[in-house]
């Protein structure tokens, strides 16, 4: 077969279909800003859906969430049930905000019940710029794909510096041993640098994790107890606060 006479493989090509699926992307952004405009700064907590409430990590995931909403975060997760829920459930132990930021999916995972407001989002990547777009602090706990697809996609724009340097924080080091390791051998094989394994942090310490978030989180950001902000009644946004 010569060159001209490659034919190449055509996909969906429809215009209709792609402005409307823009549009759709459009107003489920908005969607979201408008929802989650009145938050304040979070630390947003990722992990898995399936860890159960006796399970190690819901108790550990709980209790540290508690200590960062006492720093005056709002803690903020993808909203379903496992780590998610702990991490919400810590939040409200304290009186702590608790927020949620869900995917509809086919099998339905629901919103957990320790949200103080959540928001639905149809598509992954406009759920993980929810999820990044309001935090100062990032919590990676035990989970899967989803865990550490959230995980990369913060560290990537820290170390590309679309957003500012926010702690990114991996607890349980047993269960990220390999995670640890792989990220070393990218370091020997140059694909990331030496001053990039200074972007996370690894720990299994509660009081190290708050410490690290103080100062570079509340400190460095000049971060200060809240005023009293009133939202516009033109825009209908009364009802989007807390």
């Amino acid at each position: 077969m010569t060159k001209s006479e490659i034919k190449f493989l055509g996909g969906p090509q429809s215009r209709r279909k792609e402005l409307l699926f823009t549009f759709d992307i459009f107003f489920q952004f908005i969607k979201g800003f408008r929802a989650l405009h009145f938050i304040g700064p979070c630390i947003t907590v990722f992990g898995s859906a399936r860890f159960k409430e006796d399970h190690e990590f819901y108790k550990l995931t709980r209790k540290a969430s508690a200590e960062f909403a006492k720093l005056g975060f709002t803690i903020m997760t993808g909203g379903g049930p496992g780590i998610m829920e702990a991490a919400n459930r810590g939040a409200k132990d304290v009186g702590g905000r608790s927020v949620g930021c869900n995917i509809q999916l086919p099998m339905e995972q629901g919103v957990n019940p320790y949200c103080d407001k959540w928001v639905e989002i149809k598509h992954f990547f406009v759920r993980k710029v929810m999820l990044i777009k309001y935090s100062f602090a990032f919590v990676v706990m035990p989970g899967g794909f989803g865990t550490l697809d959230e995980y990369f996609e913060a560290i990537t724009l820290i170390q590309t510096k679309k957003i500012r340097n926010f702690p990114v924080i991996i607890f349980c080091k047993e269960f990220h041993q390999k995670l640890i390791e792989h990220n070393e051998m990218m370091k020997e094989m140059g694909t990331i640098s030496d001053s990039d394994m200074k972007l996370f942090l690894v720990t299994d310490s509660i009081e190290e994790a708050v410490e690290v978030i103080r100062e570079n989180s509340i400190k460095r950001h000049g971060l200060k107890p809240e005023e009293n902000i009133r939202p516009f009644g033109w825009l209908f946004e009364s009802r989007f606060r807390f």
